[in-house]
């Protein structure tokens, strides 16, 4: 299982001069921290734009540097040695490219004003457009990893389905935070769990990334609603699945408040795709190292 990387993920030396910020930085070393945490190897990716231009750089657009008959077979060189690595070892999880960059950027990219058209614009930098097979991921929604998931949890039933949603996102390389695994959540603990359990959970909302909350049901489960509702109120991404079809009004799925601060999805495949998710994971068998690997680049 393994990733190929943006080398300046791994290296930010090696970006323009002026451009990289303490938020890319911390958002590269929680990317890095991922790959390890669910052991996923990291090869970086040679930077077409340090090959070209040199380290000691500044910044520019496609259009303004690297519009030349010279770098584009630079491209080519650079693109064979990559499909033989995925032709030997097998596709990999994803690209880990920078979005902005005019060569690995992954949903914008600095290519350079034409006529009308803006220097930034959406799509994959001229590298990673020779991969559009491979999915890519912006090293910022990558960092992003650390779920907690809120659910009603008081019948087998609902625990059951809370831990598949749980195991599922695991196995796409989520961090996630499930309160039935942490707390003693019987109807006769004691009472001074409450407060533990209550800071506890608080502490975790903080922590996370995304909320998932899972609101089927005539209506939301009230703790889950007031999940929901800190979480909102922090500024995090609240992401909410509801597979029950019943409707509470004829515009709203659930109740409007919750509908309005969360994106609701109605099925396990559309939560996968709204929190970023990279396909279940795999270990390709004989797979080379990733020392072997890396020398070729």
């Amino acid at each position: 299982m393994y990733v190929l990387c943006s080398p300046c993920i791994l290296s930010p030396s090696l970006r323009a001069k002026g451009i990289t910020r303490p938020a890319d930085i911390a958002a590269f070393a929680r990317s890095i921290g991922r790959c390890r945490k669910f052991k996923i190897e990291v090869i970086p990716l040679p930077c077409p734009e340090t090959l070209y231009l040199g380290p000691d750089r500044e910044p520019g657009t496609f259009l303004e540097r690297l519009n030349t008959p010279e770098f584009a077979v630079l491209l080519d060189e650079l693109s064979v040695k990559v499909n033989d690595i995925v032709k030997e070892r097998g596709p990999p999880l994803c690209i880990l490219g920078v979005n902005s960059s005019p060569t690995c950027g992954v949903t914008a990219t600095y290519y350079g004003a034409e006529g009308d058209k803006p220097a930034k614009r959406a799509g994959r930098g001229v590298f990673y457009a020779r991969f559009q097979e491979i999915p890519a991921r912006d090293v910022y929604a990558f960092s992003r990893y650390r779920i907690y998931l809120a659910g009603p949890l008081f019948s087998e039933a609902e625990r059951t389905y809370n831990a598949a949603i749980a195991e599922d996102l695991r196995s796409r390389c989520f961090d996630v935070f499930l309160p039935q695994e942490t707390g003693d959540n019987r109807a006769v603990r004691e009472k001074n769990k409450n407060a533990q359990i209550c800071q506890c959970n608080k502490q975790a909302i903080r922590d996370a990334d995304i909320i998932v909350a899972i609101i089927d049901g005539a209506d939301a489960d009230s703790g889950t609603a007031w999940e929901m509702g800190y979480a909102s109120a922090l500024g995090k991404t609240v992401i909410a699945l509801r597979t029950d079809f019943r409707l509470i009004g004829s515009h709203e799925r659930v109740n409007l408040m919750l509908e309005q601060s969360s994106k609701v999805v109605t099925s396990k495949e559309a939560l996968f795709a709204a929190v970023g998710a990279l396909p279940t994971t795999y270990e390709p068998e004989d797979k080379p190292s990733l020392q072997s690997l890396g020398s070729r680049l």
